[in-house]
């Protein structure tokens, strides 16, 4: 198992690509914490990796829009088990409208979220990582970081700057070892695309090159990539998983 006791923590890890990486993770040996603002859900999810992959797991409530809160599960994790080896920024919401019609408060909260919440989370683990000189971050950004989506001028917007802050913390970070790598998907399969209909889901899979919506599972073995030792001269990199959607 190529990540075996290494200790990892999850961001919006309860359910959806987070759920899918975090099951990766532990696939591979890892120790999997599932961070998420729904404390049932995660406890859930960890509890049903645990039994799965017979690894050890722990589920940590946190709005990661709150850096008092990423301070919180950064400490727990570190009390638990001394160390912190692996962080993936996957915690995300939607707020879709269009420009003209978006509210501050659409564009604070998908901002917040979306983009504060990875610093935040980055700012918050990186003393330790630092000083352990060893680590690796995974941001999940999103193909509309890298061409734009109507009605997402928010969510757009969100995940470019995480693109950008990715490249700007590899330069910081790697001459202590620490490698901040981002993922891109494209359109995939999700409890929320499974609820559109027929006729757009044949809309999108026109887009893509390949035909299909992805699978979360796809977006799990580029994280798992990303973490390992095959990717260790790999950093400020975003790895596009979108079936060819954007080239």
């Amino acid at each position: 198992m190529k990540l075996k006791d290494q200790v990892s923590i999850v961001t919006g890890g309860a359910q959806g690509i987070g759920r899918s990486i975090a099951e990766g993770l532990a696939r591979e040996g890892a120790i999997v914490v599932l961070s998420d603002i729904n404390q049932e859900q995660a406890q859930k999810a960890a509890d049903e990796i645990k039994e799965k992959f017979k690894v050890e797991t722990m589920a940590i409530v946190g709005n990661v829009a709150k850096y008092e809160d990423c301070e919180k599960i950064i400490n727990q994790v570190l009390d638990k088990f001394s160390k912190i080896n692996i962080l993936i920024n996957n915690a995300g919401i939607t707020r879709d409208n269009l420009l003209m019609r978006m509210t501050d408060a659409e564009w604070d909260s998908v901002l917040g979220v979306n983009l504060k919440g990875v610093f935040n989370c980055t700012k918050a683990v990186s003393r330790h990582m630092l000083k352990a000189r060893n680590g690796r971050i995974v941001n999940i950004a999103s193909v509309v970081g890298l061409m734009g989506n109507a009605g997402q001028a928010n969510y757009s917007a969100s995940k470019g700057g995480v693109i950008a802050l990715t490249k700007t913390c590899a330069r910081e970070f790697a001459s202590r070892g620490v490698l901040v790598n981002a993922i891109a998907p494209g359109f995939i399969r999700t409890a929320m695309t499974d609820a559109l209909s027929d006729d757009v889901k044949k809309k999108l899979s026109d887009q893509i090159p390949l035909g299909r919506l992805g699978e979360a599972d796809d977006v799990a073995k580029a994280a798992v990539f990303l973490c390992g030792e095959d990717s260790s001269y790999i950093t400020g990199h975003v790895i596009s998983v979108n079936g060819g959607m954007y080239m």
